[in-house]
This record gives C-alpha cells, sequence and structure tokens, in this order.
C-alpha cells in the first residue's frame, strides 16, 4: 500500500523534476521521489556495510601502537580515499 504526502517544493526543485518527466526519463513526480529516497537508503546501506566492514577488520587486527592523532589522520585518509566524506 502506498501513502500520500504533500510536499512543498522550491521553484528549481520542481522545474528539475518537470525536466525529468518531459524527458520521459520519468512518467511522474511521485515516481522521481521515490527513485530518489530508494537511492539514498540503497547508499546509506552501502556506506553502513562498508563501517561495518571496517570494524569489524579492526577487531580482527588487534591493538596498534599508534597514537590517537595518528589513527583520526589515518581514518579520515581513508574515507576521503573511498569518497565516503
Amino acid at each position: 500500500m502506498m501513502t500520500r504526502q504533500s510536499i512543498t517544493l522550491t521553484k528549481p526543485n520542481d522545474e528539475w523534476l518537470k525536466a525529468r518527466i518531459e524527458s520521459e526519463e520519468y512518467t511522474s513526480k511521485s515516481e522521481i521521489v521515490n527513485d530518489l529516497i530508494r537511492r539514498a537508503r540503497e547508499k546509506e546501506q552501502e556506506k553502513n556495510e562498508w563501517i561495518r566492514t571496517k570494524l569489524i577488520r579492526a577487531e580482527e587486527s588487534g591493538f596498534t601502537d599508534m597514537t590517537r592523532e595518528e589513527i583520526l589522520s589515518f581514518s579520515k585518509a581513508e574515507l576521503r580515499r573511498h569518497g565516503k566524506i
């Protein structure tokens, strides 16, 4: 069952949605919004899986001699390298 929602869009966002429909990429604004939400949910799930994998690897690797600052720097570099930040 699908629920109905009422949303207010800015003019540029509404024009962007209309352009997607006019190009026949989508058939309705609802279809576009549902697709955007689905993609955001998938991206969030992928990010969570990536973090989970990193945590498991870290737990399995044992302790480190790195300082707190080194760990933070390394972690940020890894996130950037994988396009997560």
